[in-house]
């Protein structure tokens, strides 16, 4: 008999990339029956007493599982994989070859997430019009499309549908969440990049995916801040 997420707690945000690809490793695992509460982000939940006896830092996401509690994403998904092995498909591939690639896209996701949000669009989030450095957001965003372009490269040469070429695998459970930010957030994949629109479009159709979207990404739709970087 497979094992259950029944004794697993993810405090977790709608819209957080951190939290969405927890999610979609549970679902890939087939630990869907995991307890998740959903914090506010404009509330502060994630500063709450419940959470900070749990993770000092005040951040989503908070992962309990039994006695153990994980609170970065890449350590979670990563304990997961390790621990339910077993279940749902293997997400690190066991050839070297294989696994090499993937390991090397899942820990590259990390500059992917600062050019794209922390040199980008959280300066259109959380700042002013008139507090913005034009100069600045036309360097980020020239930066953004190298970005793109790099990672639109790798699925050429990938040659499949994810990143690995093969079947679908963490480097894909960390990848997308910031790419379907980003889209939500405006911008336009195709046709400058069409085997990233390809991939979106492909991987947003994932059960694991669809069953983790965050529930105010069906609600309402984003800002436009990125219709123009392509």
């Amino acid at each position: 008999m497979a094992d259950t997420g029944k004794d697993m707690l993810l405090y977790w945000g709608s819209g957080s990339s951190p939290c969405w690809r927890v999610m979609i490793v549970l679902e890939e695992k087939g630990l869907s029956d995991c307890e998740k509460k959903l914090i506010s982000f404009s509330d502060k939940g994630h500063k709450s007493d419940e959470i900070l006896k749990l993770n000092p830092r005040g951040q989503v996401p908070t992962f309990k599982c039994g006695d153990l509690i994980i609170n970065e994403s890449f350590a979670a998904c990563l304990y997961l994989e390790d621990t339910y092995k077993s279940q749902g498909p293997p997400l690190i591939p066991s050839e070297p070859a294989r696994k090499a690639n993937v390991l090397q896209r899942m820990f590259e996701v990390p500059s992917f997430t600062k050019k794209a949000m922390e040199d980008l669009l959280y300066l259109y989030m959380f700042k002013k019009p008139e507090e913005l450095d034009q100069e600045k957001m036309k360097k980020g965003k020239a930066a953004l499309k190298e970005e793109l372009a790099m990672w639109e490269g790798y699925l050429v040469k990938a040659g499949g549908t994810y990143l690995d070429g093969g079947g679908f695998t963490m480097a894909d459970a960390f990848f997308f969440p910031t790419l379907a930010f980003l889209v939500r957030n405006g911008l336009k994949l195709g046709p400058t990049f069409p085997k990233l629109a390809a991939y979106y479009d492909a991987v947003s159709k994932r059960p694991s995916v669809q069953k983790s979207w965050p529930p105010h990404f069906k609600e309402s739709e984003g800002k436009q801040h990125l219709a123009d970087v392509l």
